[in-house]
């Protein structure tokens, strides 16, 4: 089960589109130097079938994107909700997932997102803009993958 801590409208996490961001809570990770160490609890509403169709029709119109930040506990429910996303007015929506962790959890399918930043946050190494990071985006393009992390960089 998946609980929504908060959402916003976003512009940076996902480059060149206009980002419905759903913080979920009860992240497993407990990365030092966490920028939003409140997600590690247990907080906020259950994000089913019914609230996220209700997000889809309040933003779905005006975002070109959804992405799910964490939800890194349970993978294959950020996975079915995704493809739910991805079905969402015909197909035009996109779906996105921020995960901490290290490689794409066995069982889900890169297919199932449209984009994908995997890696925990080490403090040394920076985030995604960080010329040291560990972490990577990933656009999902025929089947496969294409880093895009130096796209981060290039904004600046």
């Amino acid at each position: 089960m998946l609980r929504l801590a908060s959402y916003d409208v976003v512009f940076q996490e996902i480059p060149g589109e206009v980002t419905l961001a759903l913080n979920l809570s009860g992240c497993p990770n407990r990365c030092e130097g966490c920028h939003s160490p409140h997600l590690r609890g247990d907080i906020g509403e259950t994000l089913d079938e019914t609230l996220l169709d209700g997000l889809l029709r309040t933003y779905g119109s005006s975002v070109t994107c959804v992405c799910f930040m964490g939800g890194d506990a349970d993978p294959a429910e950020v996975e079915r909700l995704a493809l739910r996303v991805k079905r969402h007015g015909g197909g035009t929506l996109k779906a996105g997932w921020y995960s901490g962790r290290q490689a794409f959890p066995a069982g889900c399918e890169y297919t199932s997102f449209d984009y994908v930043k995997l890696g925990p946050y080490i403090p040394e190494c920076g985030g995604l803009r960080s010329e040291g990071t560990n972490q990577r985006m990933y656009r999902v393009d025929g089947g496969g993958v294409v880093d895009i992390t130096e796209s981060f960089r290039e904004r600046r």
